[in-house]
């Protein structure tokens, strides 16, 4: 049995056009409670060897982005350093309160932050713009893109689709190193 891509299917391309038509926006936000100002989740269509397609794109900042490295690696190291860490779960009360992290837990909690401040301290992670396409996706094509922009807004989306449809997206390919939200910014080249 074959399965369709109904990213690919010219009726819910024209059901998506129709949508953007009477929103009068080139893109259509996905309803997600992970969307934010520094990520969101859209779909937009485009084309794909000669023909139409509806992309799923991911969009998040460029220090989303970094801030997501760091973590990975850190939580790699933790795993090594502490053999039955599975990742934390933060648990909730009955009030909605976070209940406190088991000793183990805890210790690998500050492992972890520790790992990320000396990472940040030092600049270990360096990112650059870029643009991963996935033609596998489930449903038209995915995209996951990271711009250095401070936020993900409304502008940016339609400068984004305008520019990728167009061909004329540019990304930039110097290496930045961001600190937490305290400090400024480093531009490293």
């Amino acid at each position: 049995m074959q399965v369709v891509n109904m990213g690919f299917d010219p009726q819910t391309i024209e059901a998506l056009k129709n949508e953007l038509t009477s929103s009068g926006k080139t893109y259509k936000i996905i309803p997600s409670e992970d969307n934010s100002e520094e990520f969101v989740n859209f779909y937009f269509i485009g084309m794909y060897e000669g023909r139409e397609v509806i992309y799923d794109a991911a969009l998040y900042t460029l220090r989303l982005h970094h801030s997501s490295e760091l973590y990975e690696i850190a939580e790699h190291e933790a795993a090594k350093k502490f053999p039955n860490f599975k990742g934390i779960q933060y648990e909730e009360d009955e009030n909605g309160n976070l209940k406190p992290l088991k000793t183990e837990e805890e210790e690998i909690g500050w492992f972890i932050t520790e790992m990320i401040m000396e990472m940040e301290e030092e600049e270990t992670v360096k990112v650059q713009e870029f643009l991963d396409l996935d033609t596998h996706h489930d449903f038209g094509i995915g995209l996951d893109v990271a711009l250095n922009v401070e936020v993900i807004d409304d502008k940016v989306i339609a400068s984004f689709v305008r520019d990728f449809n167009n061909d004329t997206l540019t990304l930039d390919d110097t290496f930045y190193s961001f600190q937490s939200e305290e400090e400024e910014e480093t531009e490293e080249d």
